[in-house]
């Protein structure tokens, strides 16, 4: 069997099939539409906002995130005709076994583990952070101690103190992982829940923050290029186009998870047209309140404050510095990026466990990680090893390792998406399509060009670490998956 063998269509198809044997589909449109919110708005939105307004774009950073928006809507247009088309769990990993081979299939499932598994670890960390922040700030009682929440690489600026392990960045990835394993409705009423409660805080800070914008912060929208340093002593391209399109890159993140939704298929009551209307709903959304808040938060508060006073918690910082008499609104947004962290970690664990299952289905992985509860049918052994994984890197690495990893690594996934429409448009033109992507292959290549763009943005150093973790994966696959794949015996 080559390296390029493609999974035939049919074999996809008969997987799609309803049978007890499979993962229950219990999930609907306004499900994964929620879904989707929940994955994107959370730490996107709260950090890397002021993050991309200080480092890179200045009030512009509202540039960039349409910018992002237009790369992700490309490649979610894409998205959503192969999910509609192939609605087995996987999401990118499947469209490009279908398209492309095996071989790509692995890359892109191995690249994969960057977005979910990576980016649950990092944002985990971050829920960790806030959580000390509603301890003193909302409860006003103590904090927990430094050692027990951060890694053994870390130690308290005054030097006084060491990291031992991160407790609550533990404490929240295994209380989402059984959450999982119960069952994936259950997952989305709690998620659900969260969403309603963080879009609403998201609303009231557009609406109410409105009135204290000064449009003296707004001038020049977009910088004079110029070079800036941040406290790490790392350069960034601040103002000009590259700037701006630094910031989209930055702000990526802030995008990610739409595409979760995709890896939910097979769970989906009825995927042909609940797909499309997953992941191009949330993204609408989310793009829509993403542009508000962030014309908003840097009207309010000039590039400098984001700089110093502002750092991570730059919005609540805000809030207390400049929106006098709105003190309350600070406390709730504590507590709304606690829930949006909380509703992130959930559904890219969600996407981790579900691409691992599909691996697994194709003798990629061993067969452990398809293994169904009895019960509840999810994949449980998944869960549990991602959670060992996960809960490891939560606890004892430091959030800021992994730098803009998971953006890149989900960039490269999207081209990936966009490619496989064009091929599967050649290869497979009679497959039934729900929803089919306009303007094929412009709309394809569009997305490949803008996905592209975004990765130039984001710097040399993170195409190394990107070389670096496909390098460990190919290890992994001629060690062990070429040679386990069902896919020969199939033939």
């Amino acid at each position: 069997m080559g390296l390029f063998t493609k999974k035939p269509m049919h074999l996809l198809l008969e997987e799609a099939g309803d049978s007890g044997k499979g993962l229950k589909r219990t999930l609907s449109a306004g499900a994964l539409v929620a879904l989707g919110v929940g994955a994107i708005i959370g730490a996107g939105l709260f950090v890397r906002t002021a993050a991309a307004a200080a480092q890179n774009a200045g009030p512009s950073v509202t540039i960039g995130f349409i910018i992002a928006a237009i790369g992700c809507a490309l490649a979610g247009l894409c998205y959503a005709e192969l999910s509609s088309s192939i609605p087995i769990s996987g999401s990118a990993y499947t469209y490009t076994y279908a398209t492309m081979g095996e071989l790509m299939a692995w890359i892109i499932g191995w690249d994969l583990v960057l977005e979910y598994a990576v980016g649950a670890a990092t944002v985990g960390i971050a829920w960790s952070e806030y959580l000390n922040k509603l301890l003193v700030e909302v409860l006003h009682i103590s904090p927990i101690p430094y050692q027990w929440c951060h890694s053994p690489f870390q130690s308290h600026p005054d030097g006084t103190v060491n990291g031992i392990m991160n407790l609550p960045a533990l404490f929240i990835v295994v209380l989402l992982s059984l959450l999982l394993i119960k069952g994936t409705s259950e997952s989305a009423f709690v998620n659900g829940v969260i969403v309603i409660t963080k879009v609403a805080i998201v609303i009231l800070i557009i609406v109410l923050g409105w009135g204290f914008i000064h449009e003296a912060n707004h001038h020049p929208y977009i910088p004079v290029a110029t070079k800036y340093i941040d406290q790490a002593g790392i350069s960034h391209n601040y103002g000009g186009f590259w700037g701006v399109i630094g910031a989209a890159g930055t702000v990526f993140f802030a995008f990610i998870g739409f595409d979760a939704v995709s890896t939910a298929a097979q769970e989906t009551k009825n995927p042909k047209t609940a797909m499309p209307i997953g992941i191009l709903g949330s993204l609408a959304v989310c793009t829509v309140l993403y542009i508000l808040f962030a014309h908003v938060l840097t009207g309010i508060a000039p590039v400098e404050f984001f700089r110093t006073k502002g750092g991570e918690a730059s919005v609540v910082a805000a809030i207390s510095e400049y929106m006098t008499g709105y003190g309350w609104l600070a406390k709730l947004v504590t507590v709304a990026i606690l829930a949006g962290f909380s509703s992130v970690i959930l559904v890219m664990l969600l996407g981790q466990s579900r691409v691992f299952y599909s691996m697994s289905k194709d003798g990629l992985l061993p067969k452990m990680f398809s293994d169904l509860h009895p019960k509840f049918k999810t994949p449980y052994k998944a869960n549990l090893v991602i959670l060992v994984i996960v809960g490891l890197f939560a606890a004892f690495i430091p959030g800021d390792v992994v730098g803009d990893m998971t953006s890149i690594g989900t960039l490269f996934a999207f081209m990936l998406v966009c490619i496989a429409v064009i091929i599967l448009r050649k290869t497979d033109p009679d497959l039934p399509r729900q929803f089919r992507t306009p303007w094929v292959p412009l709309i394809p290549i569009l997305g490949v060009a803008a996905c592209g763009l975004m990765i130039l943005g984001l710097g040399w150093t993170n195409w190394l670490r990107l070389f670096g973790w496909l390098a460990l994966g190919f290890i992994i696959y001629f060690g062990y998956s070429k040679k386990n794949s069902h896919l020969k015996d199939s033939k």
